[in-house]
């Protein structure tokens, strides 16, 4: 060889080495190869699974496929099957995440954040631009999406389904498509310079309820040591018939939910209903088959019954919600429908309600702060109170309150900040022309955020001290115009809806449910 070659053959092995000088990278599966970005290199549309598509549609998700020469990693792949129109497209073969690395070389070791999307189990993508991870990650993390099937691609339980299955069971893909793509991080993610003992989940809505549940299923266990849920949580009982923070059936009520999806298809068995394209199958919000159960296996039981005993994953949990919830998730139009509503839902224990989340005229902020503590308020509550005396790792608990403020007299003077405005915040893609809009806050929350992936702690780099919520002082840390410490928003209101959920754990409340 001569000394040109020889140069050549040296300066190439000392990339390979270096894993990211090329930007390609060898995963389970081959080769990649990412794209620059200033101070960056991104790969999109990474494999992480199988596509579940034909036989494997309702089975658990399946290893990777091989693939020959260089996989051009270099935009998102389509996202799962969905009522909604995400940026990159639809598809039934959805199982990809992206990466954005700060790192130069393969052996830094960096923090790393892994997040789930929202989108109520039944839409959702990491092709939104809203997700672009590229801010997080120059604050000196890696930064992973994961997507994972929603709808009834993703949870629908069936009788036939649970036969086939050696588990015994069926539903919950979506969630175990959420675990695969941690194992297949905690086996790759150190070729992009990640650390894979390093890894936070973080996820909003419907992937903070997942994140919550991951934290209690034993199929998750050592796959993360901190874990981020933004308006999350999911720490109701089982119900037949569900409303926001009482989303869960049991895989016996899934499975004959299931029998009617099939025959709303008008098929007469999986086999049939396999062969329907996933684009011809009905799917939407509503319609049986298109949320997580407790089936006994990825969600072992009742998440409170689970932290009660002591049953969860004691790592260190950054948890909040947004200050209005409500706005986004009403009880009623009117007084009066708000009051018919709350008296189906809650039985027994609505007049108590009623007198602690009052309407006066209008369906005010109080009354609309009901539908936000039932959905999120009462559940991040509740995992911090139970966390916070069950475990030994630090719990950190916010409010977000960012929002635009409206003349007294209006009828928007009470709006404070409705559900998913948060995550804007949390990437660093807010709009800054927006009336209400505020940098401070949103330089800050990512910061937190980046913060406890690297030492499980958001504080540091000159932030407003934020302590960790205990039972001697359950300190909330307030996200608005200014950050400062204080008590646990509409705590009264929240101890009467402490009851009606305690009381829908008992014989009694669980029968009345039916």
């Amino acid at each position: 060889m001569n000394k040109i070659n020889l140069f050549f053959a040296t300066l190439l092995a000392f990339a390979c080495g270096l894993g990211l000088a090329s930007a390609q990278v060898r995963v389970t599966g081959g080769l990649v190869a990412g794209t620059d970005a200033p101070g960056l290199k991104v790969y999109k549309g990474i494999p992480f699974a199988a596509p579940p598509v034909g036989e494997l549609r309702w089975k658990a998700p399946q290893p990777v496929q091989q693939w020959e020469g260089v996989r051009q990693a270099k935009e998102y792949a389509p996202a799962p099957m969905q009522g909604g129109n995400p940026p990159s497209g639809k598809s039934e073969d959805c199982l990809y995440l992206n990466i954005w690395t700060p790192a130069a070389s393969a052996d830094e070791k960096l923090p790393v954040l892994v997040w789930i999307y929202g989108g109520g189990f039944s839409f959702g993508s990491t092709s939104d631009p809203v997700h672009n991870g590229e801010h997080l990650a120059r604050k000196g993390v890696v930064l992973v999406s994961i997507a994972y099937r929603v709808g009834q691609l993703g949870f629908l339980a069936h009788p036939e389904l649970s036969a086939e299955s050696e588990a015994g069971v069926s539903g919950n893909y979506g969630l175990l498509d959420q675990i695969a793509g941690l194992k297949w991080i905690k086996e790759n993610i150190a070729a992009f310079g990640g650390d894979p003992e390093k890894v936070t989940i973080f996820g909003e809505s419907a992937g903070g309820i997942a994140v919550s549940m991951l934290c209690a299923s034993p199929l998750a266990k050592g796959l993360f040591r901190g874990a981020i849920s933004q308006s999350g949580g999911s720490f109701g009982p089982t119900r037949p018939t569900t409303y926001p923070g009482e989303n869960m059936k049991t895989l016996a009520q899934a499975e004959q939910e299931g029998l009617a999806y099939a025959q709303k298809a008008s098929a007469n068995s999986i086999a049939e209903l396999r062969k329907i394209p996933a684009d011809r199958l009905p799917m939407g919000m509503g319609m049986p088959g298109g949320w997580p159960i407790v089936d006994g296996h990825v969600v072992p039981d009742d998440q409170h019954k689970l932290y009660s005993a002591g049953k969860f994953a004691d790592i260190p949990v950054l948890i909040g919600y947004n200050s209005d919830e409500g706005l986004s998730f009403p009880a009623g139009k009117t007084p009066e429908e708000y009051e018919a509503n709350v008296k189906q839902r809650f039985g027994p224990h609505a007049d108590a309600l009623l007198k602690a989340y009052p309407v006066s005229g209008t369906v005010s902020r109080s009354a609309r702060n009901l539908m936000r503590d039932a959905a999120f308020g009462w559940h991040t509550w509740s995992w911090a109170n139970l966390q916070s005396e069950k475990g030994k790792s630090k719990v950190f608990f916010y409010l977000f309150d960012v929002h635009q403020e409206h003349p007294e007299g209006s009828p928007q003077a009470d709006h404070g900040t409705p559900h998913g405005v948060d995550v804007p915040y949390v990437f660093g893609h807010v709009d800054l022309e927006k009336p209400g809009a505020n940098q401070k806050t949103m330089e800050a929350m990512g910061t937190y955020w980046t913060n406890f992936a690297k030492n499980l702690d958001p504080n540091g780099n000159r932030l407003t001290a934020w302590p960790a919520y205990t039972q001697q002082n359950p300190a909330v840390m307030y996200l608005g115009k200014t950050t400062y410490t204080g008590k646990v928003p509409d705590e009264e209101a929240m101890l009467v809806l402490d009851r009606y959920f305690a009381w829908r754990r008992t014989q009694e409340g669980a029968a009345w449910a039916k």
